[in-house]
């Protein structure tokens, strides 16, 4: 399951799509069965989540909080963990890489699902592992990698 919302009025989003794209990633990463809470929010709260949170007074691109991964006693599912896009940061890297919008929110979806499986990129070792996984998870879902 999908938990989506998307705080952003007028964001240019397709919302269908980007849940669909959503399980397709889950199924790529072995969480076919997982639940996914997936928002989509503007500069200001994401920078209240990133200095609450990371300690970073700064809006950022995505935030990932991951969970436990085991459900809770009388749940039915396993929630892997939040992921919150920045669609304001978004928009302004997408046409910095000259993309569309929905494409870098794919992007950034891959990102942060890969966080919420313990994938970093502080490292360069970790980084080399990461990209090779970004760009499997963009293949997966027919993503153009050019970045």
């Amino acid at each position: 399951m999908i938990y989506y919302r998307n705080d952003v009025r007028g964001s240019g989003v397709d919302g269908r799509a980007l849940v669909a794209t959503a399980r397709r990633l889950l199924e790529a990463i072995g969480e076919r069965q997982a639940a996914l809470s997936l928002s989509l929010v503007g500069d200001d709260a994401i920078r209240a989540l990133n200095a609450q949170y990371r300690g970073k007074d700064a809006a950022t691109d995505v935030l990932s909080f991951p969970l436990d991964g085991e459900p809770a006693p009388a749940a039915s599912e396993r929630l892997l963990g939040d992921v919150v896009i920045s669609i304001d940061t978004a928009r302004r890297q997408a046409d910095a890489y000259d993309a569309p919008l929905q494409r870098e929110i794919y992007r950034l979806l891959i990102h942060g699902l890969l966080h919420l499986k313990g994938h970093d990129h502080e490292a360069a070792a970790e980084r080399r592992v990461m990209r090779r996984e970004e760009r499997r998870l963009a293949d997966a879902i027919a993503l153009p990698w050019p970045y």
